[in-house]
């Protein structure tokens, strides 16, 4: 158990919980926000944010990466670690722990956990998930270019999203399960007036077949009892069935200890504090009428000024000294958001990285203290031109980092390749199939961190089953517009980092069709262990290691 006792301690990354880190930082408090998954939460799943006061519209996860920034230049810490119980939380003193058994201390505590998507539940729902089920556009979106897809919901982000993967389909089919949408018309509008989408109202999927992806989907009308059965196009060899009908509360560790309503959902007061004093609640974790990203960002300033008070007085009640002292900004590293999204643009022209990304990178680079080598390994391509010209560039951000190019050996696959040498010259298992820009610039970042940097922290325990595991080939699929894609890569680097017997491999779906169609892969992360099983969707470091240990 970590001796420090934190004022306050927030569960959670998404609107809710960074902007209660902002008035906690504001406030002086002592704050470690804790967060599972991607920073930025359910925001960085939505492809454009069209109704953010003061912003005309903006990139979900750029939204999301301002808000982790002003956190951030307050002091606040984001560390990524899920927390799985609480404890003492009826003390003064209260407990959090995370997944891999680290126990946290805080005064109070800030539940901002948000929801999940839900599914629908038809046949075919589950094993057809990631071979054509999907429940991210702006993750999976570019995987069924030129394909027809189906958005099943009648809300805000069916009719949003719809109107987004239309750059990606052929066509475009909301199914809505009643006779209208349930959002205002304004929104409805981007998919009733977009001419590559339409819509069929009380219509549900009653079921979904397919060999190694989806190749049949029968539809239902609600009312008249009519079937449907979609096969595919002529040279189509799948279709997408994107799910939007709500989410389901993050509330499952805490039956029991909080109380909630029937829906799962975390009851507060107008300050937002659940039942347990010190303890509080905010975003879409808990009941309230209106779930949109403003009322997020409004419950968590009201939780962390309530547990400003809460903490006060407790010090006061405990005669503990106040110390209104500002903290320094606090490093990013680690977090997949906290560099601006760059999507890579093909045939490429002009520099790779903006200034502010420059301007991001330089502290992280200032804690190099060895050499490394970035190896690209060529392949006469345009592809293989475009990753000199990148690794030449991000090579000039700091004088511990070297390039070399060489012809590829025959046995290699997936080209061209960038791999990371050490100061040794002996290749480290850290790979990059294709060109790690977009949300994968995090990954390569965090790999020159991890091989000689201080590396990202990870407890004792952890290190020590890295070192014993077994020899393993990991290649993870992503898209480079994935948001959840960085973390599962950086974690299996980092395992690559510590054993020399593993190598993680990033591959760019979109260059190299062969290990999707091979995978039967359409969502993204994909993670393959020895050529296993895929593994779909985020993962923690220990879900990976166990993997890697069962494999």
């Amino acid at each position: 158990m970590s001796e420090h006792i934190y004022d306050l301690i927030i569960v959670g990354a998404g609107p809710a919980g960074l902007t209660a880190g902002l008035y906690a930082g504001r406030a002086t408090l002592d704050t470690l926000i804790l967060e599972g998954n991607s920073v930025g939460g359910q925001v960085t799943t939505t492809s454009v944010v069209y109704n953010y006061p003061g912003v005309a519209e903006v990139d979900g996860t750029e939204l999301m990466n301002k808000m982790q920034k002003q956190v951030a230049d307050f002091g606040v810490e984001i560390k990524h670690a899920e927390v799985t119980k609480y404890d003492h939380l009826n003390d003064d003193v209260k407990t959090v722990i995370d997944a891999n058994g680290q126990q946290y201390q805080a005064r109070s505590i800030i539940i901002s956990g948000g929801a999940n998507p839900k599914k629908v539940g038809f046949p075919g729902e589950d094993k057809f998930r990631g071979r054509g089920v999907a429940y991210c556009s702006t993750c999976d979106g570019e995987l069924f270019t030129g394909l027809q897809i189906f958005v099943v919901g009648g809300g805000y982000a069916a009719a949003e999203e719809a109107d987004y993967l239309s750059r990606y389909g052929k066509h475009v089919t909301v199914l809505v399960r009643g006779d209208h949408f349930t959002c205002p018309p304004l929104i409805a509008s981007r998919a009733l007036d977009n001419p590559k989408v339409s819509v069929e109202y009380n219509t549900e999927v009653e079921s979904v077949e397919g060999d190694d992806y989806l190749t049949a989907a029968t539809l239902v009308n609600n009312k008249t009892g009519k079937k449907t059965v979609y096969h595919l196009d002529d040279g189509d060899q799948t279709f997408g069935v994107f799910v939007y009908v709500g989410t389901r509360p993050a509330t499952q560790n805490l039956k029991g200890i909080i109380k909630l309503n029937q829906q799962g959902y975390i009851i507060t007061d107008n300050h937002r504090q659940t039942n347990i004093p010190g303890v509080f609640a905010a975003g879409d974790i808990i009941e309230k009428e209106l779930r949109q990203i403003v009322t997020a960002t409004a419950d968590g300033a009201e939780a962390a000024t309530a547990a400003e008070k809460y903490v006060t007085e407790q010090k006061q009640r405990l005669g503990i000294p106040i110390h209104l002292e500002a903290k320094k900004p606090a490093k990013t590293v680690g977090q997949t958001s906290s560099l601006d999204n760059q999507e890579e643009v093909t045939p490429h022209s002009g520099d790779w990285l903006t200034a502010d990304i420059v301007q991001q990178l330089q502290p992280i680079f200032a804690r190099l203290t060895k050499k490394i080598t970035l190896q690209v390994l060529t392949n006469e391509t345009p592809l293989s031109d475009q990753l000199v010209g990148f690794v030449t560039e991000f090579a000039t951000l700091d004088e511990h980092i070297n390039v070399e190019t060489k012809a590829a050996p025959l046995d290699v696959k997936y080209l061209p390749q960038l791999r990371l040498l050490d100061d040794t010259e002996k290749d480290t298992g850290l790979h990059y199939a294709g060109i790690p820009t977009g949300h994968e610039l995090n990954s390569l970042v965090l790999g020159v961190y991890n091989v000689v940097g201080p590396g990202q922290t990870i407890s004792p325990e952890m290190v020590e089953r890295i070192k014993k595991l077994p020899a393993a080939n990991i290649k993870i699929g992503v898209s480079l517009t994935c948001h959840f894609c960085p973390d599962v890569v950086a974690a299996c680097q980092r395992m690559a980092a510590l054993n020399p017997n593993i190598t993680a491999t990033m591959i760019d779906l979109q260059h190299f069709p062969e290990l999707r169609k091979a995978k039967n892969i359409m969502s993204v992360p994909a993670t393959i262990i020895n050529d296993g099983p895929v593994i779909f969707g985020s993962q923690t470091m220990e879900q990976l290691v166990k993997a890697v240990e069962e494999a």
